[in-house]
Order: C-alpha cells, then sequence, then structure tokens
C-alpha cells in the first residue's frame, strides 16, 4: 500500500513515526500532510534510506546534485561526491550523469549513500539515442518509459519529470523570447525533440502510463522545470508560468492516483521577485512541496555562486519553499569537485536554517550560541556550529595566549571583561 493510500485511511507507517521524531511534530500532522498532498517521503521498495520529509511545517531540506560530464567522468569522484554530500548534511541527492556508463554510475553512487536518491531519466533515454542514432532527437517514446521503469527499480526514490513542457509552453517561450536563452538539458533535449518531430511532449500526453509507472515502484514525483529562468530577467515569464500551470494541474491528479508529488520551481530570480514566486507556485499547487532550484539572485557573480544561491534560498526558505537545490562555487563554470560539493552544501543549510529561522520560528539553535559565546564556552560552540570541523580548525591555527578568548580582541575581549561585573 503506498504512502498516501495508508495516510488517506488513517494509517501512520514507520516513515511517518521516523519523519515525526525527527521534525518534533505529531505522527497525525505528518499523515495529514501526505494525504492532503503538502508532505512527501521519497521510499524505495528496493532499498532502505534514511527517511526525509519534505513540505509544509518542516524543516527546510537541501539537495546536493552530483553526476559526470562528456568532458569528465570519474566514478570514483562522483561517489567520493556523494560521500562528501552525506557527511556535509545534506537531506538528499541527485544522480545526474551525462557521460560514461550511466547504469553503473548510479548504481555505484546509490550504493554509497543512505540519503534519497533522485534522477532524471528523461537525460538516460536522450543521451542512449544520441549514442546508437547520432542525435538526442531520435529518441524513442518507448525508451523513455522503459528507462524510467529501470531506474525506479535500480532504487532511484524520485525523479524529476519534465511534464509541463508542451505546444502551449513552447508558443509562450517563441511569443516572447529570452535574454537568457533555454538552460534546462531536460528542457532543452525535450524542445528539440517536440520541434524535430512535429509531436508533443510524451510525458505530457501519456502522463496516466507515467503514473502506472510511478505508482508501481512507490517513486515520487516531482515536475521538473525545464523552462526555469538562466538569469534574473527571464525570471517569472510567460514560459515559466505556463509550465508551473500545466504541472499544477497534473500535480493533483498525480496525488489523486496516490502518486506523492513536488514542484519544481525557477532557476535565477531576483531578490523582489522571490515572495511573489513562492506564493505563485504555493497557490496553483494547492500546498504541493515546492522544489525551489537555486533561486540565484544576481548573475555577475561566477565562482561565489553558493553564496548567491544562498541569498535566494534564505528568502525562499522564509517565505514558504520547502525544498531547496544546492548550487556550488563552480556552478557556470566547470564540474565541481567533491570539495565543492561539500562546501555547496554547507552554504544551502545555512540559508536553509536562516529561512526557518523565519518560517518554522525554530532559533533554539541560535540562542545556544548565543549563549555558548557569553559564556566563552567554545566546546558548546563547536557542537552547535553547522561545520564543527572548520570553526575548530580555524580556532587552533591561531590560538591566543589567553585560551578564554581568540585573537580578534586577545586582551581586549570585550565579552570576558563585561563577564567580570555581570552575571546574564
Amino acid at each position: 500500500m503506498s504512502l498516501i493510500a495508508s495516510a488517506k485511511r488513517g494509517i501512520i507507517t514507520d516513515e511517518m513515526k521516523s519523519v515525526a521524531s525527527q521534525e518534533g511534530v505529531t505522527e497525525e500532522f505528518i499523515r495529514m500532510g501526505i494525504a492532503g498532498g503538502h508532505i512527501v517521503i521519497p521510499v524505495s521498495p528496493y532499498r532502505t534510506v534514511n527517511f526525509c520529509g519534505i513540505g509544509e511545517g518542516l524543516r527546510t531540506k537541501v539537495n546536493a546534485s552530483i553526476g559526470t560530464s562528456t568532458d569528465i567522468v570519474d566514478i570514483e569522484m562522483e561517489v567520493e561526491k556523494a560521500r562528501q554530500a552525506e557527511r556535509a548534511g545534506a537531506d538528499t541527492l541527485m544522480e545526474l550523469s551525462t557521460g560514461g556508463d550511466l547504469v553503473e554510475i548510479r548504481r555505484r553512487v546509490i550504493a554509497a549513500t543512505s540519503l534519497s536518491v533522485g534522477s532524471v531519466p528523461l537525460y538516460q533515454a536522450f543521451i542512449e539515442a544520441a549514442r546508437k542514432d547520432g542525435a538526442v532527437v531520435h529518441m524513442r517514446e518507448d525508451d523513455l518509459f522503459r528507462i524510467t521503469a529501470e531506474q525506479a527499480r535500480a532504487g532511484t526514490n524520485f525523479m524529476a519529470i519534465h511534464t509541463g513542457i508542451n505546444y502551449e509552453t513552447l508558443k509562450r517561450l517563441k511569443n516572447q523570447g529570452r535574454h537568457g536563452g533555454l538552460v534546462s538539458r531536460g528542457g532543452a533535449f525535450m524542445t528539440a525533440w517536440m520541434l524535430h518531430n512535429e509531436k508533443e511532449n510524451p510525458l505530457y500526453t501519456e502522463f496516466d502510463y507515467l503514473l502506472e509507472i510511478m505508482k508501481e515502484h512507490e517513486v515520487t514525483l516531482s515536475m521538473g522545470n525545464g523552462m526555469r529562468a538562466g538569469a534574473v530577467h527571464d525570471a517569472t515569464d510567460r514560459a515559466q508560468v505556463q509550465e508551473l500551470l500545466i504541472n499544477a494541474e497534473l500535480a493533483d491528479k498525480a496525488h489523486a492516483a496516490g502518486v506523492q508529488t513536488m514542484v519544481e520551481g525557477p532557476g535565477h530570480i531576483p531578490i523582489d521577485e522571490i515572495e511573489a514566486n513562492v506564493i505563485l507556485q504555493k497557490r496553483v499547487t494547492n500546498r504541493k512541496p515546492f522544489y525551489m532550484l537555486g533561486p540565484l539572485v544576481t548573475d555577475i557573480a561566477p565562482g561565489y555562486d553558493d553564496r548567491v544561491a544562498a541569498i535566494g534560498a534564505a528568502l525562499s526558505s522564509s517565505y514558504g519553499a520547502d525544498f531547496i537545490c544546492y548550487v556550488t562555487p563552480s556552478e557556470h563554470l566547470a564540474l565541481p569537485t567533491a570539495q565543492e560539493v561539500f562546501e555547496g552544501v554547507i552554504s544551502s543549510r545555512i540559508a536553509a536554517h536562516v529561512g526557518d529561522m523565519v518560517k518554522l520560528r525554530k532559533r533554539d539553535a541560535d540562542l545556544e550560541m548565543g549563549h555558548a559565546r557569553r559564556d566563552l564556552d567554545w566546546e558548546r560552540q563547536f557542537a552547535v556550529a553547522i561545520n564543527p570541523e572548520r570553526a575548530r580548525a580555524i580556532r587552533k591555527e591561531r590560538m591566543p595566549a589567553d585560551t578564554d578568548t581568540c585573537t580578534m580582541c586577545g586582551d581586549y575581549c570585550a565579552l570576558k571583561i563585561v563577564n567580570r561585573y555581570f552575571k546574564f
């Protein structure tokens, strides 16, 4: 029985109990959230994972995306990226390889992590067509659904499926145009296929068949965002909104069919449009879990895009986004290293926490840190820190003569001076 079916029948499953315990909410809250389509728990009948609840009233979750490219194919490096993402505290992982043995890479990555793993089956279908027949536009529709089922059986917990790209979406894209072009690989693949073959998107026309596959293998459906903006000047344009409306309607249909569903959101968004995007997404999807990609709030900081995205992610979370896809420092420049994956996860975790301080009013950890700093209790500070190893290493390499203080203030530590006279 699927989680949605259990939830609608009033049954509280082990997955619901686990998430309720993690989040500090009641088991009934989780059950009702799943029954109403406001919470998902990515699962798989083929592997055991650390359960992760995503949705309304829960902590904002962070996804780390890894995978090879046509230029760099190093399976060991991708396995190490998976380990570093989990070590940094990522909640989920997406395996998005486009180079090398795609099946073997996914198998190795899934085996290396206890996190829920996501994929984009469309990538493999189009890349196999390019390898066998010379071009992505020769992709066969049956292969797309076959690969989706195969990836599900391999233990994939959630899948980004580009259902919202259809003739109406492309019409909006063509009529308005784009400053930053079309940056989604999935969106580009499907757009090229549709225009070359003069056919509608099979993921849209055969959505009922897709749902059968999702339901059979208990895969969480993530409604892909193929029209996301790759430049802030394209944010909230007609193509993006058209795709969202289609995905919202299909998401309702998926939930009614018993398939857990979340909806992805746009990539590059200026700060003053983030709140509107979250409100729009939540309103038209009937409060489905919102998977925010980025968002990057400026286009001029290559090499620092993890920080750019953290600004946008913190605001997105505070306004109600449920799930954030991390960004690494090498975004727009190169395939990330394992260390950059780690740094990207940390940046996004900070952003998610900052958003949750507003959205969930959860500030206990910050209060604990304030007390620890006031009391010059360094071990408590390290314990509360989001990355204790780095905090400890920085202090250790520049230890002060007076070990109660730090080398920023040394003998003139404001806290130590005042603590002689006050006991706060």
